[in-house]
């Protein structure tokens, strides 16, 4: 039976909210990889996030897994413990809290089967490239809309269906405001206290509790991701951005402000099994931060969550930072460079022992801003180019028109519908990928810099914005670690087209014989035929 992949989330979003609904204190059923929801209703006069501790132990029975969890104040007078269960089989927890009332209480659940189609958190495979927890492999195809949440909520609802529409699977977004967005946001992180007019008579000075935190807000942050996952969409979740600049002040809260923010943070959103952390978006750009302060607060967040999720951090334009820290899991890159050819992207990925994303690459767009001015062409070749070098790279968008009542960033900061040409081809994009046997790279980057294999007897050739009308079959002796060509293989060519996506199998075999050091040529001197337009691509497939 097909199940469309819309579907399939939607039961897994149903199952999460009937597992939170359950009777509290009973022996639930919680499906791996769903969210277990304990709450406690205890009135205190004390500050509730900071001042009231709860914690709990969650243990497997009959293995030694242990997961310790972080609870946290949701507001009118309820505390909670949340807990995503990592096995199937009885799972038994008891609390540790500095009040008597939810002290040492303790419970049990029974995580059963995952819910079809659920595939669990997502990890890094061994092989620089990502993997859900049942190992089913994963192309990140992504986009960036820093500011989504903050919209309203009409703008809201066009960007779930924008991305539903286009299939992609991973979307970078922002808590905390973006200040050229002209709309304030209704609600911030924090409580506010108090607003003023600053000597100039301009500028509005905003008080705020950083102790005490707008539960309202979170909870329409924990809405957000799980209709992403009900899509299918990784939350990629960035903590800190310097697009504030002072307006609010949340890009120069103190050290201990800040980790108390991602304490709440993680206490909050580590069960969501679809939760990536972006440390910062532009970490170099926050002035008010320094290197060594960035790797303090990202190692506060690997040791604080209990399930260890995807964590990177993003810098500006060609800004490295040691990705090969423990804390990191990958690469988080703003570097175009490496994507006017193949061999940059693979480069890079040689250096960074690690799964790599160029999360900006330059957007599709028409600002007066060099960063924003890629066709749809240009945009979705950056994409193919790094695909077949090995890395990943996020779409973005940035359209100025009259019509959008944000200061023109579109997409990017305030989601909406998509204006561009690129995510028309970003289904088409990821059906390709996941057809492959394995992940994308280099068959053999020293000698051959345009051929990537799809893993055993899978090959993609992209031409990007080259025209040829005639390819001499020709390959590397090598595929990656898939092993070599010996001569008389034989092989299957499909030509597609990856800006007007189609598919065009070929009826001719080809079949291979050794011609020299490391290459191999087709027996007979046969050529592909191709229409002489850009963006072509070759699959060739052993037969």
């Amino acid at each position: 039976m097909n199940i469309k992949p819309e579907n399939i989330f939607r039961s897994c979003l149903t199952g999460m909210l009937l597992i939170a609904a359950a009777t509290a204190g009973a022996q639930q059923q919680v499906p791996q990889w769903e969210r277990f929801e304990q709450t406690f209703n205890l009135h205190t006069d004390k500050n509730p996030f900071t001042d009231v501790d709860l914690r709990a132990v969650f243990i497997h029975e009959g293995t030694p897994d242990t997961i310790r969890v972080e609870g946290f104040y949701d507001g009118n007078d309820s505390f909670k413990i949340r807990f995503m269960p990592t096995k199937t089989g009885r799972w038994t927890y008891r609390t540790v809290s500095s009040e008597p009332e939810m002290n040492a209480r303790e419970g049990a659940l029974v995580c059963t089967q995952p819910l079809n189609g659920c595939r669990g958190m997502m990890k890094t495979g061994r092989e620089q490239d990502f993997v859900y927890a049942d190992g089913t492999a994963y192309y990140p195809v992504g986009t960036t809309s820093y500011a989504w949440i903050h919209a309203d909520k009409a703008r809201q609802e066009q960007t779930y269906e924008a991305l539903e529409k286009s299939g992609f699977n991973k979307l970078r977004f922002c808590i905390f405001p973006n200040n050229s967005v002209r709309e304030l946001p209704e609600r911030y992180p924090f409580i506010l206290r108090s607003t003023q007019k600053a000597a100039d008579g301009q500028r509005t000075v905003y008080n705020w509790d950083f102790s005490r935190f707008d539960t309202d807000f979170f909870q329409h942050l924990e809405q957000c991701i799980d209709r992403l996952k009900a899509l299918g969409i990784e939350a990629d979740v960035i903590l800190f951005t310097p697009y504030d600049e002072g307006l609010w002040g949340f890009d120069r809260m103190t050290m201990e402000n800040n980790l108390r923010y991602l304490r709440y943070v993680v206490a909050r959103l580590s069960a969501f099994s679809n939760v990536w952390w972006s440390m910062a978006n532009e970490w170099d750009l926050c002035r008010a931060k320094t290197h060594d302060q960035w790797i303090e607060m990202s190692e506060y967040v690997h040791r604080l969550d209990p399930y260890h999720h995807l964590l990177s951090i993003h810098g500006g334009t060609a800004v490295y930072i040691d990705y090969n820290r423990p804390c990191f899991t990958h690469a988080s890159i703003q570097d175009q460079g490496p994507l006017y050819n193949f061999e940059g992207a693979a480069t890079v990925r040689n250096i960074i022992h690690k799964p790599v994303i160029f999360d900006e690459v330059c957007y599709e767009g028409d600002h007066e801003a060099r960063w924003a001015q890629l066709s749809g062409q240009e945009m979705l070749q950056r994409m193919w180019t790094g695909l077949i070098g090995g890395t990943y790279v996020t779409h973005g968008e940035c359209f100025c028109t009259g019509n959008d009542f944000y200061t023109g960033y579109a997409f990017l900061a305030t989601g909406g519908p998509f204006r561009g040409t690129s995510p028309a081809r970003i289904r088409f994009m990821r059906n390709i990928l996941e057809a492959l046997p394995k992940p994308l790279s280099l068959a053999d980057q020293s000698w051959d810099p345009v051929t990537a294999s799809g893993g055993p007897g899978t090959y993609l050739i992209y031409f990007g914005d080259q025209k040829p009308k005639s390819w001499a079959f020709t390959l590397p002796a090598k595929n990656s670690r898939w092993g070599r060509l010996a001569g008389g293989e034989r092989f299957s060519v499909e030509v597609i087209d990856t800006w007007n996506m189609t598919v065009t199998p070929l009826k001719e075999v080809f079949e291979v014989k050794p011609a020299a050091a490391k290459r191999m040529t087709e027996k007979n001197g046969k050529h592909v035929k191709l229409p002489g337009k850009p963006y072509m691509m070759l699959r060739i497939r052993q037969l």
